[in-house]
């Protein structure tokens, strides 16, 4: 259907063929610059003809608002095109993140004034737990079987892997499977680790004839399996059927898949065996877990009477606080830095010494094609290990004061020389083994690990106050053995590390607002100190209710 012209017509009024469309607004006018009839005057300027061109444009072409996103994007293109890739950094760093950078020295040199010029607390290592369980009194209850055991079904080997505290749990974990399934264990073997570096035997570490006569009727340990039995594998432990079981499995896979090829072999090896039981077990087998970990397990004689010699030192050194100490788990070594990959105070020689010991610990792990590590975001999420200097700062804010004497659980501190005076200059009574002990005494142990760890366990676990700065196997195993000990409190300063971040890196932050938030988080780690133990959660921390029992006030007051 033809269209008609929309401007009135100067003609007759009879119907007449419309105009053709025009194809731009400069040919509106004729050549002889007249405007066509009915038309208004066009633009003169040359801002009015592209005001013009614009309108026409908007009016008589509206589709041409299908193509603005294109221009938009376009446009945008154009723009990002000016701005360099170092300029979108600038402007990425101008503010970091609260929390994302390493600001405590700084911080410190702001606080040390009013800090030292803080006479408010008073006796804060003898009042620091307040918290009471209210249905009664926690105490140990592990109870021994008195009666024979049953012909056993054959022969466990294990081999436990990992540092001290994984050791353990494989240990513990192995008495009950063995008790399980009526079998005989053999002595577990240590696996040699590259990041350890430890050959310690069982023997080595924990009292052997002591372990085996504790669980001798609860579940058959031995040293050594039978010769008419080697005989059958060449008396070669590696030619025994070895099982690969998954990690955190029930005991029912053990009764329906393990105990079958036990009763057929007489001898089986499961290896690796860390974490290869399910924390959600029976009584039966948490029992024989709590048996093994709190009664039967204990340091060869050379260890624990070094460390009980050391906790009496420590105690002397206390006399102040009557015999109370603080004990603090730092872990600033030089690999636990470099796993971290968090970013210091260090500069470039920090960056080089981290690269080297990344290769040298972890080939290849941290440069991984396409692995983005983001320091700043670690910090803010609380995974970064605390500096000497920030524990300090943190204790100091808790009440501790310079009278206060702490025992330091540590390998070899990254740059210590730096790192550790800042920590001196808040507690000067601070002392380490290597302090307490002289040459002669620790040279057996230098280069054993899990035995200086061993040592460090006894100290930690006799202290007053114990504080965990990061996590891992030995915090665990300690705050559950000091619940076994203490009446079900753990009696451990457990920081908030993500609240700990901000604040470090708060350089508003006064003394008493810094303080009364550490005082918070004081009183929170005695809030939390009595806990029990939920169906995932190790037993190795959480010991109540499955290896103690709740006592009622009265019946404790009249025994």
């Amino acid at each position: 259907m033809p269209s008609f012209n929309r401007q009135p017509s100067s003609g007759p009024s009879t119907p007449s063929p419309p105009h053709s469309p025009l194809r731009s607004p400069r040919y509106r006018r004729s050549k002889t610059g007249r405007s066509f009839p009915g038309q208004p005057p066009g633009p003169k300027t040359p801002a009015q003809r592209i005001a013009w061109l614009f309108i026409s444009v908007i009016v008589r072409r509206q589709g041409i608002f299908l193509f603005a996103p294109l221009i938009y994007i376009t446009c945008m293109l154009m723009y990002m095109g000016t701005v360099s890739i170092e300029d979108v950094q600038k402007v990425k760093q101008h503010k970091p993140a609260p929390g994302s950078v390493y600001r405590s020295p700084q911080l410190y040199e702001k606080l040390r004034p009013e800090m030292d010029a803080d006479n408010s607390s008073a006796d804060a290592i003898s009042t620091i737990w307040k918290k009471s369980y209210k249905g009664g009194i926690w105490k140990p209850c592990v109870k021994k079987s008195t009666q024979g055991l049953a012909d056993s079904n054959g022969y466990i080997y294990i081999e436990a892997n990992g540092g001290l505290n994984q050791q353990r749990t494989s240990i513990c974990n192995a008495v009950a499977v063995a008790g399980y399934l009526n079998a005989t264990l053999l002595i577990p073997n240590f696996h040699f680790h590259s990041i350890w570096r430890d050959p310690s035997k069982f023997s080595d570490i924990y009292d052997e004839e002591f372990f085996i006569e504790a669980l001798k009727h609860d579940v058959r340990v031995v040293d050594q399996i039978p010769q008419y039995l080697m005989e059958r594998f060449d008396h070669n432990m590696t030619n025994v059927y070895n099982f690969k079981i998954k990690a955190w499995s029930s005991i029912q896979y053990y009764k329906d898949h393990v105990l079958p090829k036990l009763l057929e072999e007489k001898v089986i090896r499961i290896s690796p065996f860390a974490n290869r039981l399910s924390f959600d077990a029976p009584p039966a087998v948490q029992r024989l877990r709590c048996l093994a970990n709190y009664e039967a397990l204990r340091f060869a004689s050379p260890i624990l009477t070094l460390g009980e010699n050391l906790v009496a030192k420590m105690k002397a050194l206390s006399a102040n606080n009557s015999g109370r100490y603080i004990s603090v788990h730092l872990r600033f070594e030089e690999d636990m830095v470099a796993f971290s990959c968090c970013v210091y105070d260090g500069g470039k020689e920090e960056k080089q010494d981290m690269d080297i010991a990344r290769e040298k610990g972890w080939k290849g792990k941290f440069t991984k094609r396409g692995r983005v590590i983001r320091p700043g975001a670690i910090r803010i999420n609380g995974k970064c290990p605390l500096t000497p200097l920030e524990v300090g700062l943190m204790l100091r804010g808790m009440g501790f004061d310079k009278s206060t004497s702490i025992y330091l659980a540590s390998g070899k501190i990254y740059n210590s020389e730096k790192n550790m005076a800042p920590l001196f200059e808040m507690f000067p009574l601070l002392q380490t083994k290597e302090m307490l002990a002289s040459a002669e005494e620790l040279d057996p142990y230098r280069n054993y690990s899990s035995r200086m760890a061993a040592i460090d366990y006894t100290v930690c676990l006799h202290s007053e106050v114990f504080v965990t700065t990061q996590g891992g196997n030995f915090p665990h195993f300690l705050m559950g053995h000091r619940r076994y000990l203490y009446g079900g409190h753990s009696q451990t300063i457990r920081p908030d590390k993500r609240k700990l971040a901000l604040l470090f890196d708060n350089p508003g932050i006064g003394w008493r607002s810094f303080k009364r938030n550490m005082l918070n988080m004081r009183a929170h780690s005695d809030s939390k100190g009595f806990e029990m133990k939920r169906p995932a959660d190790s037993i190795y921390s959480f010991p109540c209710p499955d290896c103690m029992c709740l006592v009622n006030k009265t019946e404790v007051t009249k025994s």
